[in-house]
Formats: structure tokens, C-alpha cells, sequence
């Protein structure tokens, strides 16, 4: 049966595709195939026809070309989706999703849903914001009871280190979790502490000879400083903000790039204790970082960093007083800066950003103390600090947006669908542990796929923001590329013409096993 459609999508403007399609009534098939005369194959651009077993969910073939239906077997759902570009799911190795304890701000039910709508397929769990924080087994235990039954994607979960856990890590490795992180400097919330160099020598003595990854939010008060992070708004000068505090660069200069150089030299100076464990960056900001993450690469140390969707999009010359929608740590730096990171990025030699991810960190609406007019803004009870950015919640909500964004952007550029596959799935994958399953489409991996329309283009509204708090610095934009469908294991989890498959619901799977790389 032939089909063509088109659809407006809530003013989208996306082309017109043709499609064929063969089904049994008969039995369900065991086998899914999508075909397409654009995919990313093993970070080439090429026609392809990929079978994926529905009983494995894994790759079993692959044609470099587009196969007609006639080719296969009655009753095989085949799905020809030229001319737009099969890539592998989205991994997105840093999500807040918040559940248990702050489910008011995310959770894994909407969470997941939302990366499904971006053609994310793998999500990985950050170790705060959800109380308790996964810092023990047994808050790992709790974080994945919630989590049953409620992953439209496949979910991952990092442990953290704060003071006096470090006899915890090894318990959490062997249950399972992706990675570690800590803060060097105040997390936010009172349940997860920052750590002192004394903390992350303890956990990189206890995790050197085991297979993960020791990851850290990079910022750090030097010494002498004539700047502060959130906890020292209101104190004598010289710690005092320099200027009114709904406006951003005040904001801004509290947050230098020496709270980032300063806290990366004292990790690499720990570097030692463990040479063979992988150690990241978290959500790279300043570009005065760069020299000192290739140095330290040049001289051996295991380092790598990423970057976020926000840095490489917004800039701070462009927000306005009181749009905390923008607030995140380390901040959204100026133009130059973000110019840097793009070409730190699209280095034609070894770049040290190795991928992007969202860091979607939501909360209520309430919390990021929005002045009125703003799209997002709600009533407070804290009207003296609307507008403040220092007593506003830092975060950028942005889960399932990140492909249009970095597309978008990525357009005067000179970005290819093979830099996203190899920023965005494959580097994702791989620094997560699971890149023997997912991050490419080859045999024997998982049949994750993302179907991307890279000429559609979309406004960011409520009804394509499927996060759980409609609160975003991204609402009101338009945005170029659209996934049209997103596959797990198979399976048609989300399309952006008829939306879930509420009849299948979600089936994402918890990637629980251990390491082995």
C-alpha cells in the first residue's frame, strides 16, 4: 500500500515524503525494515535498507541500498522513508529527570516521552536533583523502582560522589550505573554536597582500576576572586554582584571562566592517582578551558569534555533583563565564546569536546521567578526577586530539542548529519559504556533509529516541548529539522503525524549492566 502525506504540525512547514508500507493481518511481524536513500552508516552518508529483528531488537542486515518491499517476505512491515536521513537514536548522556522526590519538576514518564518526540532514544539520568540523590545503592534501588514501567526510551543512571561516600563506588559500579559525578563547588541542593580535592582523591583511588567514567561539574571559587556563585549574593564587597541582579551580565560576571580553568587544573592535578581512569568535563562553557584539556590530552591524562545545546545556540548579548529561562552554571558566555566552542568542535584533528548533550535541568515555572510578559511566567510569592537571576533556579529545559537546535545552528556552519551522529550517538555512547549496542547503525546493534526531515522546519510552543514544565528560552524560536519517527529496538515509538503508540506504551528498557569498558 502506497501512501503519501503531508502534515502541517502546528505551523511546521516539512515536505511532502512517499512511503510504502506492507503489513500482515494475519500475524505480527517479526521483522521491521527501513529503508531510506539518505542514513548514516558507520559515520558515512549512504543508501540504506536496515532489518531489525523484532524478537532481538538488533540489527540482522543491512543493504547499502534502498531494497523494495517485494524483497522480503509477506507480511514484514517495511517502511521507505526517502528522502529523509536515518540516523541512529540520540543518546543523551546528562538529563535531570528528577523522579523520586522532585517529580513536580520532571519525571521519568514525561521526560522519556519528550526525548522519544527529539528521536532520543537512550537518556542517562543525572545523580541530583531527585531525592534521595543516587549516591548509594540503595538510592540507586529507589531511583530504579520509580522508573518501572514509566521509559518510553531506554535509561541509564549515573552515580554521584559527595564527602564520605567513596566506599559506596565500587557497589554502584557492579549494579550498574554509567558513570559519576561531582560538584566542585555548590550543587544547589542541600543533598548533594560539593566536593573538596581530599573527596575526589579518595574516589579516584577507589574507582582507578574500575570500568567507568569520573565525571565533574568543573567550577570552583579561586582563591582570590572578586566574584561569587549563588550562595554569596548579599555580602560586603568585594564579594557583593557589580551590578542589579535581574540584569544577565551581572549574573554573567559572577560566574568568570576562572571558576572553570581554575577547577579543571585542580582535577588534573589529581590526574595521577588514577592514569588508566577516563575522567570529563561536564557542560563545558568557557573557551579558556580548551588549552588546558589538550595540553593535559597531549601529556597522556584520559580527559574528555562536552558541551551543551545552549552553549552553542544562545548567546549573552541577546538576553534580556529577568529572562532566567537562560540561568544555568557554568553560564551562557557571549558571542565570541560560543564561536570558540563550534571551533573547538569542528577540529579536523583530535577536538577535546568529544559530545553534546542538553543538560535538561527543569523545575516549576514558579522557581525561575519570571517576570510577567515572559513566555513561562507564573505568579510567585517571591515578587521583591522577580527577575533576580541569582535566586532563580539555574537550568535550561531542553530534552528532545537538541538535533533541531544544533541543526539550526549548525547550518551557517557547515554541519553535517555525520558530525551530529558522531557528536550526539556515537561519542554519547561510548562514554557511557554501551558503545557495543547503540551510537551506530551496524548488525548486532540496536535497532534505535531516529528519522530526521532536515529541511522541516518548526516553532518551539508548548505542544512541542514534551517536557513536564512548559518553561524554556527556546519557546517562540524557529527551528530547522524535524524527527518524523523514532524507533526502539524496532519498535515505532513516537511519530510526529499520529504521536505514541499508546496501545504498545512504553517499553524503554533500564541499561543496568555493568561496565565492561
Amino acid at each position: 500500500m502506497a501512501t503519501n502525506h503531508s502534515s502541517d504540525e502546528s505551523g511546521t512547514v516539512s515536505r511532502t515524503s512517499s512511503r510504502t508500507s506492507i503489513s500482515s493481518t494475519i500475524v505480527q511481524p517479526s521483522t521491521t525494515v527501513l529503508a531510506s536513500s539518505r542514513a548514516v552508516l558507520n559515520g558515512h552518508l549512504t543508501a540504506a535498507t536496515i532489518v531489525i529483528s523484532l524478537d532481538s531488537g538488533k540489527i540482522t542486515s543491512i543493504h547499502h541500498s534502498v531494497l523494495p518491499a517485494s524483497h522480503f517476505p509477506t507480511g514484514t512491515l517495511y517502511v521507505d522513508h526517502s528522502p529523509h536521513i536515518l540516523l541512529p537514536g540520540l543518546v543523551d548522556a546528562h538529563v535531570h529527570l528528577n523522579e523520586p522526590g522532585r517529580t513536580e519538576w520532571e519525571g521519568f514518564w514525561t521526560g522519556t516521552r519528550a526525548a522519544a518526540f527529539g528521536g532520543v532514544t537512550t537518556v542517562v539520568d543525572m545523580p541530583l536533583n531527585a531525592i534521595p540523590p543516587t549516591t548509594t545503592v540503595n538510592g540507586l534501588e529507589e531511583k530504579v523502582r520509580a522508573a518501572q514501567g514509566q521509559c518510553w526510551v531506554d535509561v541509564g543512571f549515573y552515580g554521584g560522589i559527595v564527602p564520605g561516600n567513596d566506599k559506596e563506588l565500587k557497589p554502584l559500579v557492579k549494579r550498574g550505573v554509567r558513570g559519576f559525578k561531582g560538584f566542585l563547588i555548590d550543587s544547589g541542593v542541600e543533598e548533594f554536597p560539593a566536593v573538596s580535592s581530599t573527596d575526589i582523591a579518595k574516589a579516584m583511588i577507589e574507582l582507578a582500576d574500575q570500568p567507568t567514567t569520573l565525571m565533574f561539574h568543573a567550577e570552583m571559587i579561586p582563591p582570590i576572586s572578586d566574584s561569587v556563585g549563588d550562595d554569596v549574593q548579599h555580602s560586603l564587597p568585594p564579594l557583593a554582584p557589580v551590578g542589579p541582579l535581574n540584569e544577565y551580565n551581572t549574573f554573567l560576571a559572577s560566574r568568570p571562566p576562572s571558576f572553570e580553568t581554575y577547577a579543571i587544573a585542580e582535577i588534573l592535578s589529581l590526574a595521577h592517582l588514577a592514569p588508566r581512569l577516563p575522567l570529563h568535563i561536564v557542560h563545558l562553557s568557557a573557551l579558556e578551558a580548551i588549552p588546558l584539556l589538550r595540553n593535559a590530552r597531549a601529556a597522556g591524562i584520559k580527559i574528555t569534555a562536552e558541551t551543551c545545546f545552549h552553549y552553542l545556540s544562545l548567546a549573552a548579548e541577546t538576553i534580556q533583563n529577568g529572562d532566567t529561562r537562560h540561568k544555568c552554571c557554568p553560564p551562557i558566555r557571549k558571542q565570541t565564546n560560543q564561536d570558540s566552542l563550534w571551533s573547538e568542535l569542528l577540529r579536523k584533528d583530535d577536538s577535546v569536546i568529544k559530545t553534546i548533550v542538553s543538560d535538561h535541568s527543569p523545575c516549576t515555572p514558579d522557581l525561575k521567578l519570571l517576570p510577567e510578559g515572559i513566555a513561562g511566567a507564573v505568579t510567585s510569592s517571591s515578587t521583591d526577586e522577580i527577575g533576580d537571576f541569582f535566586a532563580a533556579w539555574g537550568g535550561v529545559s531542553s530534552v528532545g530539542l537538541g538535533i533541531s537546535i544544533l541543526w539550526t545552528e549548525g547550518q551557517k556552519r557547515g554541519v553535517t548529519a555525520e558530525d551530529i551522529v558522531r557528536w550526539c550517538c556515537k561519542n554519547t555512547a561510548q562514554q557511557i559504556g554501551v558503545g557495543h549496542r547503540k551510537g551506530d547503525l551496524q548488525v548486532g546493534y540496536d535497532g534505535d533509529v531516529a528519522v530526521f526531515d532536515d529541511e522541516a522546519t518548526f516553532e518551539v510552543e508548548p505542544s512541542t516541548m514534551l517536557f513536564r514544565n512548559k518553561c524554556s528560552p527556546y519557546q517562540g524560536k524557529m527551528l530547522k529539522g524535524v524527527v518524523k519517527e523514532t524507533w526502539l529496538r524496532g519498535h515505532q515509538i513516537h511519530s510526529r503525524e499520529s504521536g505514541f503508540n499508546a496501545k504498545q506504551g512504553p517499553f524503554g528498557e533500564l541499561l543496568l549492566e555493568p561496565r565492561s569498558s
